[in-house]
């Protein structure tokens, strides 16, 4: 199996790609030591982790996976 690979988008539409650590890369990329997680509500009461808060920006982080369909 191959290595998960992440993309992040930030609060004013910057994109941050090739991130295989996105916590570690993200605070490398924006040059700051502390990140807080950033977590989301949904409409059944359950909370989910979807990205970070480093530097001022707002991160919500994607997996990148190929778009494979079977013919």
């Amino acid at each position: 199996m191959k290595n998960k690979m992440y993309m992040a988008i930030d609060q004013y539409g910057n994109t941050f790609h090739g991130l295989k650590n996105p916590r570690k890369d993200l605070m490398e990329k924006i040059g700051v030591k502390h990140a807080s997680k950033m977590y989301v509500d949904d409409l059944t009461g359950k909370t989910f982790h979807i990205g970070y808060i480093i530097g001022g920006h707002w991160l919500t982080v994607y997996e990148v996976v190929p778009m494979q369909k079977v013919a």
